[in-house]
């Protein structure tokens, strides 16, 4: 027997959307960042992009546990001497509500072409609209 190996001609990217409402940053973002890579298809195959297209909705209403809105710290530096910027995550939820999730599961993907290429197929949005309606997005259930 062969075994079957994916590839860009015969993948097909479905569309997903995820309520994140009262979901956990972390457990929200393994499940997202495993349909973002299609190991959830018996096919997947690691070096191809078998994944599909998800959509997260609601990600102003995730949860974080313990004390996190306190004290987990979000950096980013200008690459300038005294650069480093802080902010802690209730304040980077109130100016950014999306990019919480988006960095959560930027983590849990691969850092290279490919990664980018999977990353392009995640759309967060803070709100319950969202443009991609044509799609018909399959609603994805995640245990909270």
């Amino acid at each position: 027997m062969k075994t079957y190996m994916a590839n860009n001609q015969t993948v097909t990217h479905d569309w997903y959307v995820v309520d994140a409402t009262g979901l956990t940053l972390g457990r929200l973002s393994t499940v997202v960042a495993s349909y973002l890579r299609g190991k959830h298809k018996p096919i997947y195959t690691p070096h191809v992009n078998c994944g599909d297209n998800v959509i997260v909705i609601n990600a102003d209403k995730i949860k974080l546990t313990g004390n996190k809105w306190h004290d987990k710290l979000y950096r980013s530096h200008s690459a300038y001497n005294g650069g480093l910027k802080t902010m802690r995550a209730e304040e980077v939820m109130a100016k950014f509500p999306t990019r919480m999730v988006e960095y959560s599961i930027k983590g849990m993907l691969p850092h290279t072409k490919l990664g980018d290429e999977q990353r392009r197929h995640l759309y967060v949005y803070a709100g319950n609209e969202h443009p991609h309606q044509a799609q018909k997005p399959v609603k994805l259930e995640i245990k909270a």
